[in-house]
């Protein structure tokens, strides 16, 4: 089993008060299942059933209907992200000098797979396509902090940085 879906659903009731006042302020609007999923995603960090099922009440259309949109963009998340995201690119710029080793290192150094997030919570891992910094490659983000023509040597480097923020 992953690390991702150990990890138990814990909203609160503030969360869910914030995203039942974001479905009654859309519900009548035409198109508003989107940006009531976005909110939900900025609310809870990302979209677990529980919280794909209270958007389909919510907003009176099926939860199959809200998965498909949540599973469809690639925006929304099936699985609770860390403090700390880390997002590297594997787009072909990126992957033929090195991203497959940098991402195998920080599977290697959080001791999660791509898609996972650490038990503490502290770092997610995500790999991404191309993310447009071809000229930096291979590039990754840590939330917005972008590094770059990072090699495998600069990884343990990298997460020690975060590892120690408060």
């Amino acid at each position: 089993m992953s690390q991702a879906t150990a990890i138990a659903f814990a909203g609160t009731k503030e969360q869910e008060q914030e995203l039942q006042k974001a479905i009654v302020l859309n519900k009548d609007r035409k198109g508003a299942l989107m940006p009531v999923i976005q909110e939900a995603q900025r609310i809870y960090g990302y979209m677990p059933e529980e919280v794909q099922k209270m958007v389909a009440d919510g907003m009176g259309v099926s939860l199959s209907e809200v998965y498909g949109v949540v599973t469809f963009y690639s925006q929304f998340s099936l699985t609770p992200k860390g403090k700390y995201k880390i997002v590297i690119c594997m787009g072909t710029a990126c992957y033929v000098v090195g991203a497959g080793d940098v991402l195998s290192k920080f599977e290697q150094e959080l001791g999660i797979k791509d898609g996972e997030c650490t038990e503490d919570m502290k770092f997610s891992l995500d790999s991404a396509r191309c993310v447009g910094a071809c000229g930096l490659a291979p590039v990754l983000s840590v939330n917005e902090d972008v590094h770059a023509k990072v090699d495998v040597d600069m990884v343990a480097g990298i997460v020690a940085q975060y590892a120690d923020m408060e």
